[in-house]
């Protein structure tokens, strides 16, 4: 560890070098990426510095206890040793959370895609409510939701949703709720009382500005049509619907909830410009992946990760064998919970692997 330390100390002393310059401060957006990283390296150094202090006191009174002769004495150094054994521990676990790699899209605004999976009118209706969950949860941490593409059936369900969500660390926060979400229930059509297992697939993407991911424009077929709702039911009479194909990769990008077409398109593009640079992203999960067996946090969009049981009102998470039996709450955007548990689980993972 004090080798990685040293490293730290090296790149901050060097950074705040930089800081200093006038040339660097005059270019806000990187003195910006500067500045950040130079709080997580202080960050890192002043807990570094508080854990080596504590283990000092901590050896020094154990020199102090054999020398002392008053049993009052030695009961007190005793009891500060205590402490300071379980505040060094804290630190330890503190500082080598600290010192796990930042993912840099964390901070970024997501984009979630939810589409129907198998079962039919009723894995419709279950994306409906999955997308009615995570709005809920959005707007208790007080995030805006821009819809960018729906595709919603006669039932009032959804085939598919896109949307992006706005404010702090969003990607962050849910960028492990990407995977196939099952459901088991008595459909509303269902007359016998059988249940159903359905499923949704959802997506998480961090948002890609254009300077994260160029596209050239001689790569891109884009089409526009009238957009269109339930049953084919025109909703506009205008050609506003914007289709966007990137010819290398072959992915498809449609927007049409908006009634201007050129407001469709930078939606399309900002999705597109998402999609692309999460393939880089799953490229470099892949090769780590390769490297090590993880439990959890893998970006496997294949991989059934949780089941909503509504009979039993009981939710899994099967990555990390957490099940909550507060069904109706967790629909209603209570999600605080879920995502907490499996952020810690992936936390002291990464924990482990640093060491």
């Amino acid at each position: 560890m004090k080798i990685k330390i040293q490293k730290i100390q090296k790149e901050y002393n060097e950074l705040k070098e930089k800081l200093a310059d006038q040339q660097i401060i005059s270019q806000l957006k990187l003195y910006k990426q500067l500045s950040a990283r130079f709080k997580e390296l202080w960050e890192i150094i002043e807990c570094y510095n508080e854990l080596e202090h504590t283990q000092i006191t901590f050896e020094e009174n154990k020199k102090v206890m054999k020398d002392e002769t008053e049993p009052e004495l030695v009961q007190l150094f005793e009891e500060e040793n205590l402490k300071l054994e379980k505040k060094a521990e804290a630190l330890l676990t503190h500082l080598k959370s600290l010192l796990i790699p930042k993912d840099p899209n964390d901070k970024k605004n997501a984009i979630m895609e939810i589409r129907a999976g198998t079962g039919g009118d009723e894995a419709s209706l279950f994306t409906a409510d999955l997308f009615r969950m995570y709005s809920h949860f959005i707007e208790k941490k007080g995030w805006k939701i821009d819809v960018m593409n729906s595709n919603s059936t006669l039932m009032g369900g959804f085939k598919e949703i896109s949307f992006e969500v706005i404010g702090k660390n969003t990607y962050g926060t849910l960028k492990y709720e990407s995977g196939v979400h099952r459901v088991q229930r008595v459909p509303e059509t269902e007359s016998s009382g059988r249940i159903h297992t359905s499923a949704a697939s959802v997506v998480v993407l961090p948002e890609a500005e254009e300077i994260d991911f160029k596209i050239n424009e001689n790569d891109l077929k884009i089409d526009v049509f009238h957009s269109s709702g339930p049953g084919g039911q025109s909703v506009n009479t205008t050609d506003s619907a914007v289709r966007i194909t990137h010819i290398p990769t072959s992915i498809v990008v449609t927007c049409q909830d908006e009634k201007s077409q050129l407001k469709n398109k930078v939606k399309a593009m900002k999705v597109l410009r998402s999609r692309l640079l999460d393939i880089e992203i799953q490229k470099q999960q892949q090769s780590i992946a390769n490297q090590r067996k993880l439990m959890v946090g893998t970006g496997d969009r294949s991989a059934k990760i949780r089941t909503y049981n509504f009979p039993q009102s009981r939710i899994t998470d099967h990555r990390i064998n957490y099940t909550t039996h507060n069904l109706e709450s967790v629909m209603n955007g209570n999600l605080d919970a879920l995502i907490e548990s499996l952020h810690i689980e992936i936390q002291k993972e990464m924990v482990a692997e640093n060491d």
